[in-house]
């Protein structure tokens, strides 16, 4: 059974691994961020990854063979025309371009169904005029849509993220978009475990000190014997000293005026709560002024480890690259657990449709 699928915008593979979980082999994959590429192809080493700018590919060429060798195409292109304020936004805004890249890749490719996962201002911005908008291209083409704004807490991630998704269907009925909520896990289920290092602590590379404490924890810890990308951010002494005023359960509001820094973020110098899920993980959470990212009691924001428990990446999945590059990696992607509970929902179409 064709089982197969291609991964545009792909980026560390997040989606992709939430869709291997569930049985699927992505064959293709697109990245243009080439150290991101890098970090893909080290994880999904089967993966034929096309390393390059989706605007600057021949599609014939990359795509237009695996007509008929393809089950699904998953991918969030990034739309940002219909996030902003003013005008009526449309398809066709500049902005929205490489949406129809994944549009015409489609086309191309044909797939019994595809997934686009987005910001949840896709379905509702310019009073549904752009959803609509979707809706039409894509009957065009022969698919049946459904689409709801998942919350990713309640798929068994630790972390508050909510993210639009669409999922087409080749025909006349629509996939079943209903999904099986489980008990939620909290920051501490799913970081407790790991070594509590202080600013400037830690290695790319180390043994783990202690036992899994939590269900989640082991599941995290199941295929890896080694914990990787646990190393603390080495935080200025003005940082520091900030942190070592903020209690447990507590933020900036327990900062002298003279520490209060100007900062667009909300959250900032947050300490995280322990029985809370996490807010949504940023490409920026090594720093404490960009959100609430302060570990619980330690005075340091988290590493790229505590982040990938909180995005559902288990630990024998590794970030490469420069610091920087790790970031981006854990906090675009989509949480493997959010993409697994959709990839279940397509299998299980697919076993209907089977008979």
């Amino acid at each position: 059974m064709n089982n197969n699928v291609l991964d545009l915008f792909a980026g560390v593979g997040g989606m992709s691994l939430g869709f291997e979980q569930a049985g699927f082999n992505t064959l293709v994959a697109n990245e243009f961020d080439e150290s991101i590429a890098e970090a893909y192809k080290k994880n999904h080493p089967t993966t034929n990854m096309i390393v390059g700018d989706i605007t600057s590919l021949d599609l014939e060429r990359e795509f237009g063979l695996l007509k008929g060798k393809i089950k699904v195409i998953i991918g969030g292109p990034p739309c940002q025309g219909y996030s902003q304020k003013g005008s009526r936004k449309t398809i066709n805004d500049e902005r929205n371009f490489l949406f129809k890249y994944f549009v015409k890749v489609v086309e191309l490719v044909s797939p019994d169904y595809f997934v686009m996962e987005n910001v949840p201002n896709l379905l509702t911005a310019e009073k549904g005029y752009f959803k609509k908008e979707l809706v039409e291209l894509f009957e065009n083409l022969g698919y049946c849509l459904s689409m709801d704004i998942v919350d990713a807490s309640t798929l068994g991630v630790p972390q508050k993220r909510r993210r639009a998704i669409i999922i087409g269907k080749k025909g006349d009925n629509a996939v079943d978009f209903k999904l099986k909520q489980v008990d939620t896990v909290t920051i501490w289920d799913a970081i407790s475990d790991l070594a509590f290092l202080n600013s400037g602590e830690g290695d790319e590379e180390q043994i783990y000190i202690s036992d899994a404490l939590t269900k989640y924890q082991e599941e995290m810890r199941s295929k890896s014997s080694r914990l990787y990308n646990h190393k603390a951010t080495n935080h200025s002494k003005i940082a520091l000293e900030r942190l070592r005023m903020i209690p447990e359960n507590s933020g900036k509001a327990a900062l002298p005026k003279e520490h209060l820094t100007k900062s667009i973020y909300s959250g900032t110098w947050e300490r995280m709560v322990k029985s809370e899920q996490s807010v949504t993980i940023t490409t920026r959470f090594d720093t404490p002024s960009s959100g609430k990212f302060t570990h619980p009691f330690l005075h340091r924001a988290i590493t790229v480890r505590e982040a990938a428990r909180l995005q559902s990446f288990p630990d024998d999945f590794i970030f490469h690259g420069t610091k920087t590059s790790q970031m981006k990696q854990v906090g675009n992607a989509v949480p493997p657990k959010l993409a697994n509970a959709i990839a279940e929902l397509i299998k299980k179409d697919m076993e209907i449709e089977n008979g």
